[in-house]
């Protein structure tokens, strides 16, 4: 690699200005007399999007495989899958000319509705941290780069240019960064793409504290900031803050915005040049991986269909499935010919081939008679006759596949559902055909969480097949005659309804800003907390055989902070056909100085198995599996007590629970100060240790203003007087204190600070 500071050092103030702004829609500003070439960026979550024209928008790109979206592969639980398909990923990136991906998006699913959720992976920070370091190290480990997104608080399309999301500081750290942070800190992406959004009133793309403070300083990440395309509001603002590169390009007055901005004094050149030493690191770093190598499109679409395989989660079974010696088969709805298998928007990709799902079953069906219907129309309208044509086709054969996908004109990138239903004219299908044929399984394509109370009682099969890539209709022909059994995992709770969720009522917001009411109670820890009903739970999926836990086991029933613990367990298949299993760890903190969930995944693992077979399962946990964001300490705290370490198929299918015992060493600096409360003080070790001598005064003090015999001071004034600030406290005992109530509380706050 060049030596950047010498190049720094030659570059004119021009020069370094323009390298900050794209040069085109895709590219960077390249500086031929310094030999600085062009960075090459294209979207690419789970394709790459390659534009043939450089300065176009367009939504048309060149052939590349299109896998399966995020809130797919996200259910497959597999960070060694991730990882292969990053390589594939990155492989036709170099074959298309790309240096840097735009991806993976990690914003938390806070909203079943939100329009983009097909990108994302979970409604768990965990999960989504531990596949994004997958995918980010299979990407780069070909020597092409990420670009980590969108950074941060990104979680609605409605007014999504705009929105102000208001969040507390525990909220954002415990939940809408704590993926961003495993993310930078494990696999460093060379790049963080900004949201368009505001943060506690400042645009992502302005934020010093985002992108400097916690992405640059404390995580120590070591690549260039760019903007979402157009996010960027004043360019002078962005750099000072820390947005090293503004996309799309060319925008000549933002550069000459930059220009004025150092030769007038507003802007230090040192912040300029970390700024172009950045974006020189990453555009050398690309320049070492040489491009044009072709991929090997076959191999990438098998690849595509396993992932897709693993991804689909098969919700509902009464038995049905897999099918076996069915000679009629009646295939209803579009998307079995017509696959919807991504969604609409940036991520589009124009797929090197696409698998319908009719064909596909027609090669494994062994023989079967297989017929096909509409079902429904691509529009919103209501055809009767469609209904009427599917139920006949039902009725005259021995199974009804349904195959529904909710269409692009309620959900896309750009705006949110306004529901969680599919069409009326797909509900009122799905359950005419059910009435007329029982043996019926439905098998949906979309991109977050449904509701179906409508339908659900009368299918006797759901097949959760997502935005499976141009794959995934032979991932469903595989899955329906179980030449492969289904392992897919929920990566989001599926709720009864949209009430029914955790930010319902704090959403889409008003007057330009959306309140995050709900905390860190958003998915799985909101429906737990509040013992809320749900479809289907977090964690949730169906198997093809059973599987046994033992009761789980840890290497220490005690430990300290830098320790961990490590969780085993042993798995066994009990049942008639190879499977795979993915076995979760929640912890749950027994007592809290702070509210928490009842339980939060920390550790995950998926484990292949025979028939009869058993392994014993390994999951490390942690300092920060039993941590919590202190907001007034600034940092992440584990407090001494007790831990349930809880082991399941599920969030609600714990399996077996241990106890252990943690001990912190972290010395804290005593958060007390002159209006805290007697409840505080007690409960502060050291001020407890300083208040002790005068809490006998107290209760003196209370006896006589309450009455001599002290039965007045019952347990109902007790708790008023321990949630009274000390200074009142003391002026119960009025002329009886040797000195000022105000001097006493100075003594007691020296001794615990010090």
């Amino acid at each position: 690699m060049p030596q950047i500071d010498a190049i720094i050092a030659q570059m004119t103030l021009q020069e370094k200005a323009a390298l900050c702004t794209g040069a085109t829609a895709w590219t960077t500003t390249p500086i031929e007399r310094l030999d600085v070439p062009e960075l090459f960026v294209a979207d690419g979550p789970h394709g790459v999007r390659r534009v043939p024209d450089a300065a176009s928008m367009a939504i048309g790109a060149l052939p590349a495989t299109c896998f399966p979206t995020a809130a797919a592969t996200a259910c497959s639980w597999n960070r060694s899958l991730l990882s292969r398909m990053g390589q594939a990923l990155a492989a036709e990136a170099i074959a298309l000319g790309v240096d840097v991906l735009l991806g993976p998006g990690i914003n938390m699913k806070r909203l079943p509705t939100c329009g983009r959720n097909f990108e994302y992976f979970s409604e768990d920070p965990y999960l989504a941290g531990e596949l994004a370091i997958s995918l980010i190290d299979g990407i780069q480990s070909r020597g092409v780069g990420t670009s980590l997104k969108h950074f941060a608080v990104n979680n609605q399309e409605e007014q999504r240019m705009t929105i102000d999301a208001q969040v507390d500081e525990r909220t954002l750290r415990e939940i809408y960064l704590s993926a961003f942070e495993a993310a930078v800190t494990k696999a460093q992406p060379w790049t963080v793409m900004c949201s368009y959004n505001r943060v506690n009133g400042v645009y992502a793309s302005e934020h010093r504290r985002l992108l400097t403070e916690i992405l640059k300083e404390e995580w120590r990440f070591e690549g260039l900031v760019v903007s979402d395309w157009t996010a960027v509001h004043d360019r002078v603002a962005a750099l000072r803050a820390g947005l090293d590169l503004e996309m799309p390009g060319p925008r000549p007055r933002r550069v000459q915005a930059v220009v004025e901005a150092v030769q007038q004094g507003e802007l230090a050149e040192a912040a300029l040049d970390e700024a172009v030493r950045r974006i020189l690191r990453i555009v050398f770093q690309a320049a070492e991986t040489p491009k044009g190598a072709p991929f090997d499109a076959a191999a990438h679409h098998a690849l595509a269909r396993q992932i897709a395989a693993e991804s689909m989660v098969l919700l509902k079974n009464d038995g049905i499935l897999p099918l076996a010696g069915a000679a009629r088969i009646a295939v209803i709805g579009r998307a079995a010919r017509e696959a919807h298998f991504q969604g609409g928007g940036s991520s589009h990709i124009n797929p090197t081939q696409v698998d319908a799902p009719i064909e596909e079953l027609r090669k494994l069906a062994g023989g079967a008679e297989i017929s096909y219907c509409e079902g429904y129309p691509a529009d919103d309208s209501s055809q009767p006759d469609l209904i009427a044509e599917a139920v006949a086709a039902a009725e005259a054969a021995e199974v009804a596949l349904l195959f529904i996908a909710l269409p692009t004109f309620k959900e896309s990138e750009g705006y949110d559902r306004s529901d969680l239903d599919l069409t009326s004219h797909q509900i009122a299908l799905i359950r005419a055909v059910a009435a007329a044929q029982p043996r019926n399984v439905v098998i949906l394509n979309n991109g977050s969480a449904l509701a179906m109370g409508d339908w659900i009682d009368g299918a006797a099969a759901v097949l959760e097949g997502w935005m499976m890539g141009q794959a995934g209709g032979g991932a469903i022909a595989d899955l329906l005659v179980g030449a492969v059994n289904p392992s897919g995992k929920l990566a989001e709770t599926f709720p009864l309804r949209l009430a029914d969720t955790p930010a319902y009522l704090n959403y889409p917001g008003e007057a330009g800003q959306v309140r995050y009411g709900e905390g860190i109670f958003i998915g799985y820890r909101y429906y737990d907390a509040r013992q809320q009903p749900v479809l289907f739970p977090f964690g949730h999926g169906l198997s093809y055989t059973t599987f046994a836990y033992s009761a789980p086991r840890v290497s220490k029933q005690t430990f300290r902070d830098a320790e961990g613990i490590l969780v085993e367990v042993d798995v066994t298949n009990t049942g008639d056909v190879a499977g795979q299993e993915v076995v979760q760890v929640y912890v749950h903190d027994c007592a809290a100085s702070v509210l928490r969930p009842p339980k939060e995944l920390k550790g995950f693992a998926k484990v292949d198995l025979q028939p009869t077979e058993t392994k014993t399962v390994a999951i490390p946990l942690d300092f920060r599996a039993f941590a919590f964001f202190h907001p007034d300490h600034g940092r992440w705290v584990a407090e001494t007590g007790d831990f349930d370490i809880l082991v399941g198929a599920s969030s609600a299918d714990i399996r077996g629970s241990v106890r252990v015992s943690y001990q912190s060493t972290a010395v804290l600096p005593s958060l007390l100060d002159r209006m805290s409360t007697l409840r505080q003080w007690l409960d502060d070790p050291r001020g407890q240790a300083a208040i002790g001598p005068l809490y006998a005064q107290f209760q003196t003090a209370l006896q006589t203003v309450f009455g001599g015999d002290g039965e007045g001071a019952g347990p109902d004034i007790m708790h008023f007087v321990l949630d009274m600030p000390l200074p009142d406290l003391l002026e119960f005992q009025g002329d009886a204190l040797p000195v000022a109530p105000a001097t006493i509380i100075d003594g007691l706050l020296q001794q615990v600070r010090g």
